[in-house]
């Protein structure tokens, strides 16, 4: 691989603090830059970065780079796509990061087609070798394959990251990164799109981030009783997700529907409740480490992929639940 050795990160943050994703990203850069022999670069897009610089440069990365300007107080594809384009053809690195998130997956396209660079998206695996340079893996087919894919040319490459795929303490560098300051000038095309205003759909806390995720399907027999997985989603610190059946019936909105045509999702913790177990759902979280099913149909196909089953009435069940875990996380 001819040029830069180095590892960059593309930093998300939201109230000026670093997204959980970006962190679990410089994880997955110490990773290849140990393999590589470059370092780990982030770069930081925000209009007021102090914080969040200092915050970064504590992260595990030996540089950050702070683009500052007022107009990406809040992302827009065109702005970041000028800054970064900017930033990383005055240095190109050996390859790119970004998590999968909903920004991810719009920048990086953009970026990739913008440089002309080679580009994996929702990677799972990452490695390096002299003799072929970085590859990536990723699932297909709805997660029955995974695909391993191999850059027929030299960087800068283009990655985005699963959530929760490249968990870890990245820990801290011998000493804390330095931190430089370049500007950023838009295109005029950039600077015609103009930010009125923002609508948050969902909970809180993205599905596709979470660390446990509790669903619900039809067998929650109606919207109201939703109220019982956001109460243990609640005292877990967990997201609350659907199946498509929900959603198509209006009970939750589109952001939190889990399988193929939905979000996937890979928590420690997944609760399937009320979820009779469709392959199209199974597609989209069949990938989280510990799965419990409540079903009051012993032959539901979502205990074939249960790690724990509870056969019985969702509606009864999941108060128990929600009581015993206060309880047991209280004391």
């Amino acid at each position: 691989m001819a040029g830069s050795h180095d590892i960059w990160v593309v930093i998300e943050h939201a109230g000026g603090s670093i997204k959980p994703v970006s962190l679990e990203a410089v994880q997955a850069a110490r990773l290849l830059a140990g393999k590589t022999g470059g370092q780990v670069k982030a770069a930081l897009l925000s209009s007021q970065s102090g914080q969040i610089a200092d915050a970064v440069a504590c992260s595990g990365v030996h540089q950050v780079m702070v683009v500052s300007h007022p107009e990406l107080e809040t992302y827009t594809s065109l702005r970041y796509l000028d800054s970064l384009k900017a930033l990383i053809e005055k240095s190109p690195p050996a390859a790119v990061l970004l998590p999968a998130t909903n920004h991810g997956k719009e920048l990086a396209p953009a970026l990739a087609a913008s440089l002309g660079s080679g580009l994996a998206t929702d990677c799972i695996s990452l490695d390096y070798t002299p003799e072929k340079g970085i590859s990536a893996q990723r699932p297909v087919y709805a997660g029955k394959a995974l695909s391993n894919l191999e850059f027929s040319q030299a960087g800068p490459v283009i990655i985005t990251l699963r959530p929760n795929a490249f968990r870890g303490d990245s820990g801290s560098l011998e000493s804390n990164g330095g931190i430089s300051e370049h500007s950023s000038q838009f295109s005029e095309l950039a600077q015609v799109l103009k930010l009125k205003d923002i609508v948050k759909g969902g909970g809180s806390l993205d599905i596709t981030e979470a660390r446990i995720v509790v669903s619900g399907g039809l067998g929650m027999q109606g919207p109201d009783n939703f109220k019982l997985l956001e109460e243990l989603a609640q005292v877990l610190g967990g997201a609350v997700g659907a199946s498509r059946p929900v959603v198509d019936n209006g009970w939750r909105d589109y952001s939190s529907q889990v399988g193929q045509t939905g979000r996937t999702v890979g928590p420690d913790l997944y609760i399937a409740c009320g979820i009779s177990g469709a392959v199209q759902h199974l597609a989209g979280m069949s990938s989280s480490k510990c799965i419990v099913a409540i079903n009051k149909d012993a032959n539901a196909p979502i205990f074939d992929v249960a790690d724990y089953g509870i056969v019985g009435d969702v509606l009864q069940i999941l108060p128990l639940l929600t009581q015993e875990f206060r309880r047991a996380l209280q004391s």
